[in-house]
This record gives C-alpha cells, sequence and structure tokens, in this order.
C-alpha cells in the first residue's frame, strides 16, 4: 500500500491544522504545553478547566485556544450541564460537544518527560544510582514541573522532553493519529501484517479482496510509555513496573471486540462517532471514578459496529458468487444489527506518548471500587446489545442503548438509571449545540493568544 512518512519528525504542513481540535482536561497551569509546542502550537485548542472556577489557568503564551470553566458550561448547557461530570476528568466530553472541527484530539496534562534523564532511567534499570531513581520517583509522585523552572525555561529542553522512538526521534503524537484516522480500518477480517495502510505493509495473501478497501476509522487509541494505564489492584501489586516497551504496530480491533478505551492519548472522528463520545456520570457525588473513558470506549465501539455494510460492499460480495453471498448472509443473521449500519473501524497501538506522573492507588481504589465489580456485569451487557434497524445515525443508536442501560443496568445499581438519563441529557445537549444547519460556537471563558 501506499505509505506514509516517519510520524517521529514534524511536519512542515501540519496535518489537518484548520480541521482538528486539541482538548485537555486541566486542574492546573498547562505549562506541559512548553514541551509539546513543537506539535500543538499551529493546532486550536480547547481547554475543559474542571473543579474551582474562580482559579486562573495559565496558559503559555503562543498558543491558539479558548477555555471553559464550571461556570462557562452551567452558561452555555443550563440545565442540561447536570450531563458533564465534576472534579473528573470526564469533563474533557464538553470540548467535544463544542468542537465545530471534524476531528479530536484530546491528551492528559501529565503526558510528558519529567526529567531528563527518565529515558535512560527506565530503559538501563538497576545500572544508575539509587539516588537518581529516588529523584526521578520524587518528579513522578509530585506536581513538581521542571518547565516551571528558570533554568528549564531559558534552554532549548523544553523541546525534548516528549516520548522518544526507538531510534531516538521525537514522537509526534497528534501526527501519528492524524495518519491513523484519514486512512481505513479493517475490523472486518484481521490481517497478520496489522495495518496494511502503513508504509511496507500490505494485505496478507488470503485476505478478502473483497474488504481490503476497508472501513472508515472512527477512533484511534494511542498507547502509553513509563507509567502504564493499570487499575488500582494492579497498581498496588507492581507499583515499581514501568512500560519500556516500544511495539511499532497499529492494529484495527476486530468486530465485535470490545476494548478498554483510555482517553489519555486518543483521536476520532467527531463527524462520524462524536454524539457516542460520552464519558458519563463520574467524579463528585457520583459512586464511581476513572471509568469514564471506557464507558465512552465501549459505547462507541459498540455504536462503531452496530452499523450497515454498506450496498458497494454488498454488491462486491454478491458479485464473487454463492459463498461470498452465503457468508454475508451469515454475518447478516448472527450479528443482525453489529452490520446493519455504515460499519466503522477502531484502531490501537501507536502513537505512544510519555506518561510521567502515578496516581496514588488508594486514591484510584476509592473511585474504581464499584467499578471493579460493575464491569462484571456491564462486560456481558455490551456484547449482547443489539441496536434496530431503526437507529440510523449515532443520535440514535446511543438513546436506544440509553433505553438499553437503564432496563437492564438499573438492576444493577440505580447509578445506571441516573446514567440513561445522562446520556439523553448528553444527546440533546449535543443536538442543540451542533444543529444540522451552521452552528454558532458559544462563547469561552479564556482568551485567544496567538502572538
Amino acid at each position: 500500500m501506499a505509505g506514509v512518512p516517519s510520524s517521529s519528525s514534524v511536519p512542515t504542513t501540519p496535518l489537518l491544522k484548520d480541521e482538528l481540535d486539541i482538548v485537555i482536561p486541566t486542574i492546573r497551569n498547562l505549562d506541559f504545553l512548553e514541551m509539546w509546542r513543537p506539535f500543538f502550537q499551529p493546532y486550536h485548542l480547547i481547554i475543559v478547566q474542571d473543579g474551582d472556577p474562580s482559579k486562573v489557568i495559565n496558559v503559555p503564551k503562543g498558543f491558539d485556544y479558548e477555555l471553559y470553566n464550571r461556570n462557562d458550561i452551567n452558561r452555555i448547557l443550563g440545565p442540561k450541564a447536570s450531563c458533564i461530570s465534576f472534579k473528573d476528568s470526564a469533563c474533557r466530553c464538553f470540548g467535544y460537544m463544542v468542537s465545530k472541527k471534524k476531528y479530536i484530539y484530546t491528551i492528559d496534562d501529565d503526558c510528558f518527560v519529567s526529567l531528563l534523564l527518565s529515558s535512560l532511567l527506565f530503559s538501563t534499570g538497576i545500572f544508575l544510582p539509587r539516588v537518581v531513581k529516588t529523584f526521578a520517583r520524587f518528579f513522578e509522585t509530585t506536581s513538581v514541573n521542571l518547565c516551571t523552572w528558570p533554568f528549564f525555561r531559558s534552554t532549548d529542553l523544553s523541546r525534548n522532553l516528549v516520548a522518544k522512538d526507538p531510534s531516538g526521534n521525537q514522537i509526534n503524537a497528534l501526527e501519528q493519529h492524524i495518519k491513523n484516522l484519514l486512512t481505513p480500518a479493517t475490523p472486518f477480517f484481521f490481517n497478520t501484517l496489522y495495518d496494511p495502510f502503513r508504509d511496507g505493509a500490505d494485505f496478507v495473501r488470503g485476505y478478502p479482496f473483497s474488504l481490503r478497501e476497508g472501513a472508515p476509522t472512527a477512533l484511534s487509541h494511542g498507547l502509553w510509555l513509563n507509567i502504564p494505564d493499570y487499575d488500582a489492584p494492579t497498581q498496588l501489586v507492581k507499583p515499581r513496573e514501568r512500560n519500556t516497551r516500544y511495539v511499532d504496530a497499529v492494529l484495527t480491533i476486530p468486530k465485535g471486540t470490545l476494548f478498554p478505551m483510555c482517553g489519555m492519548n486518543l483521536g476520532f472522528n467527531r463527524e462520524l462517532i462524536g454524539p457516542a463520545m460520552y464519558f458519563g456520570l463520574m467524579g463528585d457525588g457520583q459512586p464511581i471514578g476513572r471509568y469514564d473513558d471506557m464507558w465512552a470506549g465501549w459505547c462507541a465501539k459498540n455504536n462503531a459496529f452496530h452499523q450497515i455494510l454498506t450496498l458497494k460492499l454488498r454488491l462486491k460480495l454478491l458479485i464473487l458468487g454463492t459463498l461470498r453471498l452465503r457468508l454475508a448472509r451469515r454475518w447478516e443473521v448472527v450479528n443482525t444489527v453489529i452490520c446493519d449500519h455504515l460499519g466503522l473501524g477502531v484502531k490501537t497501538g501507536l502513537p505512544y506518548i510519555w506518561h510521567s506522573k502515578a496516581s496514588n492507588p488508594f486514591t484510584n481504589l476509592k473511585k474504581e471500587y464499584n467499578g471493579i465489580f460493575w464491569q462484571e456485569e456491564l462486560i456481558p451487557f455490551f456484547q449482547s446489545a443489539t441496536l434496530s434497524k431503526e437507529s440510523t445515525t449515532v443520535q440514535k443508536c446511543y438513546i436506544e442503548l440509553s433505553k438499553q442501560v437503564r432496563e437492564k443496568l438499573s438492576k444493577v445499581d440505580p447509578y445506571f438509571g441516573k446514567l440513561a438519563d445522562a446520556m439523553v441529557t448528553w444527546i440533546e445537549a449535543w443536538d442543540e449545540l451542533n444543529p444540522s444547519t451552521t452552528a454558532i460556537a458559544p462563547e469561552a471563558n479564556g482568551t485567544t493568544d496567538k502572538k
């Protein structure tokens, strides 16, 4: 297949410069943007401030951004603001709602290399002195940010603190997400050379020609070096574990397979799947936390594959003969509504970012406690969920799914009845801010700083 340039370099002309927003949830000053400046500065940022709305969030000069705090969310959505979580990174989905761009990239504000020797530290392990390890752990477990140090700001070091690939090249995570989204996915048949649309790869022998056009990619799920995205029990069992493995691969998650989506390094096509990217009710006043991105992933993946095969693909299957026709009919019977809508794809793998700070496992356990039990009911629910032929849009799919959440999951806990209401409110708010006609962007609290 036609290849694409390496994702390790900064492109001369940024891809999708006027078609993509970067959404960042935060409770602190965004000094980490200094490290991402070469990659993020050409793009528009949507910053969603969580917590105390009176706190002033400082954004480095030169970035084009708008900032929304809780007062802005209440002002813009009115009573419907109840669907947006408070004191939880789930608030980021408000940024998805107010964006008017086709694509979204979202990243957490602790995704940067917090120490100059970090890349050496975890690749050489015991060979570095204990004092250096202790020094590094201090930066991982505190809010200290080297970007705020005068010495740091007076040097070029800030441009060298994003993750690097095995060749030592800085990883342009945003560029790789864009390439993932702009090339088709292969959800209906697994390719053993992974993504056939990457440079140096193709469809292997035996891959059906009728499926080689692939499907539109709705989600691009990136991974992390250093601090893995573990749940609290795993954190407690493996407190010192760090991910140093860089796997140079992009995979399409097969049709009908769920996955635990992480929101800290994520890109998606807002036009294809945006209304399903609701991060649920988490945080303040809720009995669960740290399941916001996974809830969105389960819903979005469910919606993405509860879509019809295109007429073009159906015709190809028919043309290829009786065997293909039988296969097509089998798909229709087994996955009645999974393939009764427009097929979409989800990719995972590259790009990697450097996750710098390990969150407190005991705090995480308090947030996750209910979810750890509930997920044993949630996964079978999503695996068996079906959508009717009348659900022809993402919004209709999501409303229908909300009814099933209320009917089946409210038996697990009353919280899910409240969540079902919030899912409906979310879609109503989405449609109000994103009507089919020309939309007017709401006014933000922050000001654009483009100097």
